[in-house]
């Protein structure tokens, strides 16, 4: 096993990453910045050193720096996290350039997947489905508007270089088409550096599924169910669970499989998301985007499959066999995330502030990851996201209860925060049917 890991990433992750070394018994290495000195994560970690300042263009994306950081610490191996330099393919050669382990999938797998307009016609040679869409980016306006009358309206504009729900518009016409081809199209050259935009089918009415894959290190892929993801705000989830109410096993059987060609078309190793629209009324899924990292929402996954994840990341980057038997996987009750954000239960904008009160619930099947205590002042430089409470019990019915009761005696006070908006949620018919799409949040407000 990895003898020292440094984490290169910040807040409830990196002390997630942290607890699994701990418990593993590997020495781990905090990266911080200015700004985040005070962090659960810098004073749980074994050692830490300050990358730079507040932006994360000079800290947290600083290659350079973290780099430096591993080098004089003597780390042996970076986990990436999320987010920041996670699916960064030069800064993943790098690092393996350097001797050192890196842990997630290869650079050639990262560039694969990283431009959607790439990864789409990947998919669709490996036999995954597709939604009806461009095959290279539209060159200009007109190309746009051609695409999209071959198409049918209405149709989504996407930054083929985007991710997290950013760079994305709908347009219901040709009018509405030419406003956001220009919009996007600057936008993803600001954010990402490529203004390639593509055009796909969109579907008022669809559902957000995924599905985790684990690429192993003897060359198999291996499919840990699916996670539901349709409670979102600006296409930017809110809740994930799993399994997905909506996914029959029947369903599941194409979804996972479709899942694991994914990964094989590309030599994945390491933990992946294959991310999917399902149309509930014909139950077609397409293909959306793969993420190259670990998601945010994983811990419904190992509660339902039993698994650490983190765990399992470090044995295949160490050439280690899982933990469990990839022949014997089966999902056990049902988990629900939330994910507790420093924003205006309302209007989701952000709210950051100092951090004066912060008592988190416990109780059976009620686990949280956090990135913040007392004292601590959530600030403008970073996503809002606070914490992750996460549930479960025998059947989807019980972990909305333990949701409930969790959200009430959760207690934040400092910064705006989002728990007004799930205890809303978790008494929304709608959602307790099960029967929902990516629209709800919406209908709510």
């Amino acid at each position: 096993m990895i003898e020292s890991l440094l984490v290169a990433n910040r807040g409830e992750i990196a002390r997630r990453i942290i607890r699994t070394g701990r418990r593993l018994g590997i020495r781990t290495i905090a990266v911080h910045s200015e700004a985040d000195g005070a962090l659960p994560f810098v004073t749980e970690a074994d050692e830490a050193v300050c990358v730079g300042p507040a932006n994360p263009a000079q800290s947290y994306r600083n290659a350079d720096a973290i780099l430096d950081a591993a080098r004089s610490t003597g780390a042996q191996a970076i986990h990436p996290g999320y987010g920041f330099l996670s699916e960064n393919a030069d800064f993943a050669r790098t690092v393996e350039g350097s001797g050192l382990i890196w842990v997630g999938p290869d650079a050639d797998a990262i560039t694969a997947m990283g431009d959607k307009i790439n990864a789409r016609n990947l998919m669709a040679a490996a036999g995954v489905p597709v939604a009806p869409g461009t095959t290279e980016p539209a060159a200009d306006l007109d190309a746009a508007v051609a695409a999209a009358a071959e198409i049918g309206y209405p149709v989504m504009v996407k930054a083929a270089a985007g991710g997290g729900g950013m760079g994305m518009g709908v347009a219901a016409d040709e009018a509405a088409l030419r406003t956001e081809y220009d919009k996007v199209r600057a936008f993803a050259e600001r954010m990402f550096g490529d203004g390639s935009v593509l055009i796909e089918r969109y579907f008022p009415r669809v559902r957000h599924v995924e599905v985790q894959i684990l690429g192993l290190a003897d060359g198999r892929v291996v499919a840990l169910g699916e996670r539901e993801c349709s409670v979102q705000r600006r296409n930017q989830k809110l809740v994930e669970e799993s399994p997905s109410p909506a996914v029959s096993p029947e369903l599941r059987e194409r979804f996972l499989a479709a899942a694991v060609r994914a990964g094989e078309a590309v030599g994945y190793r390491n933990a992946g998301t294959v991310e999917c629209l399902l149309d509930p009324s014909t139950q077609e899924f397409f293909f959306l985007e793969m993420n190259t990292r670990l998601q945010v929402e994983h811990p419904v996954t190992e509660y339902v499959y039993g698994v650490d994840l983190v765990e399992e990341q470090l044995r295949v980057a160490a050439g280690l066999a899982p933990t469990f038997d990839p022949d014997a996987l089966a999902p056990r009750g049902h988990a629900i995330e939330l994910r507790i954000n420093a924003e205006d239960p309302k209007r989701f904008l952000p709210g950051p502030g100092a951090v004066t009160t912060w008592n988190e619930p416990t109780g059976t099947g009620v686990r949280v990851d956090s990135g913040y205590v007392a004292g601590n002042t959530v600030t403008p430089f970073y996503d809002s996201l606070m914490a992750k409470l996460i549930v479960s019990g025998d059947t989807r019915e019980e972990a909305v209860e333990r949701a409930r009761a969790a959200v009430a005696q959760f207690e934040i006070a400092g910064p705006k925060c989002n728990l007004p908006f799930f205890a809303e949620l978790l008494e929304n018919p709608e959602f307790l049917s099960g029967d929902y799409d990516t629209g709800i949040v919406s209908r709510m407000r």
